[in-house]
């Protein structure tokens, strides 16, 4: 029996060649494989090979990437009472479901594309990401990473991967060079993947921002992600044909305090616009009433302070256009407002 030989007495046809090429010990007996026959096939020269714990690899000569993927995820995906993953699905086409079970760390972030990772058959290992309540050991070249909630995965070349920042969290725990972590990080905002906000968020909550390496990549990051939220800005501006405001700019009373910084204002219509940056690793108790009170005196003074998130600007350009713009033609119909001094910041 090779490895392209259909399975009796039910072949495999449903499943792609991919899927064909690993198969659990559970699938086999399922489709008429012996104990007997699967011996025999593993045996060494033979024409299969174990390739993880009750995973078997359906041909000689070493994995590709894609089985060391399929295969990691079926040793750790959930199995029913006969032990056997989900098979596909006319709605499920892109092959098997693997229940509570993910690609995360590095390995993910390669599938997502990350220029600053390995490849994937020089991954050392693969992690995978499973309840805390599963009772599951690393083994081979899969380690199981446990969590009390498994977040909704993406798929990715029809594999279940965790999103962009628990990918990000889960291999940054296991690096130690400061240049890889700001890569990776810096990467993930610079292309797109993620806001600098979710990233946070989750190296927070895997405990890693006390460590110094990390805390030197996340102002990195953050850094780059207001770059970043800048220069959207300043597309929205010019791609749908707002006029042209003084950008980055400091507001004074005349001979009196300093009202705050504002990345764009509109002298003409008293209308300012300010990233809102802030991120989980800041105290929102005492972040948040700051912006309050800095826009609840602006308007006092009859300037209207808009308020964009980076991740508004980045899913809908045009609709953050459209406030700013509702915003400058309203000014036509409210009381002139309090002279300031403005000056760059």
């Amino acid at each position: 029996m090779t490895h392209n030989t259909p399975l009796s007495p039910r072949p495999l046809r449903h499943l792609s060649e991919a899927h064909r090429r690993v198969l659990t010990t559970a699938q086999l007996r399922a489709h008429g494989v012996t104990t007997a026959e699967l011996n025999e096939q593993c045996r060494p020269g033979g024409p299969w090979q174990p390739l993880l714990p009750n995973v078997v690899l359906l041909h000689p000569g070493p994995p590709t990437s894609e089985e060391r993927l399929r295969g990691a995820l079926l040793y750790a995906a959930r199995q029913d009472a006969r032990g056997v993953p989900a098979q596909p699905t006319a709605r499920e086409p892109h092959g098997p479901d693997y229940p509570e079970a993910m690609i995360t760390g590095l390995a993910a972030l390669t599938l997502y594309g990350f220029s600053a990772t390995p490849p994937l058959l020089s991954l050392d290992h693969v992690d995978v990401l499973v309840p805390r309540s599963r009772r599951l050991r690393s083994a081979g070249y899969v380690r199981v990473l446990r969590t009390p909630a498994l977040p909704g995965p993406r798929t990715v070349t029809g594999l279940p991967v965790a999103p962009v920042p628990r990918a990000l969290a889960d291999a940054v725990t296991e690096l130690a060079d400061p240049h890889t972590v700001r890569r990776l990080l810096t990467e993930a905002v610079r292309a797109g993947h993620c806001e600098p906000a979710a990233v946070v968020k989750e190296l927070t909550r895997a405990k890693l921002l006390h460590h110094p390496h990390v805390v030197d990549a996340v102002d990195a990051l953050l850094a780059e992600g207001r770059a970043l939220a800048e220069h959207r800005l300043y597309r929205m501006v010019r791609e749908y044909g707002l006029p042209d405001p003084l950008w980055n700019v400091d507001l004074r009373l005349p001979g009196g305090p300093h009202l705050g910084g504002l990345d764009a204002y509109w002298p003409d219509q008293a209308v300012a616009v300010e990233l809102d940056t802030r991120t989980p690793r800041q105290d929102d108790d005492d972040l948040w009433p700051e912006y309050a009170r800095k826009r609840e005196h602006l308007e006092r003074l009859g300037i209207t302070v808009v308020h964009i998130t980076p991740r508004k600007l980045r899913a809908s350009l045009e609709q953050q256009a459209a406030v700013v713009r509702t915003a400058l033609m309203a000014s036509a119909d409210r009381d002139p407002a309090a002279y300031v001094v403005v000056l760059p910041r």
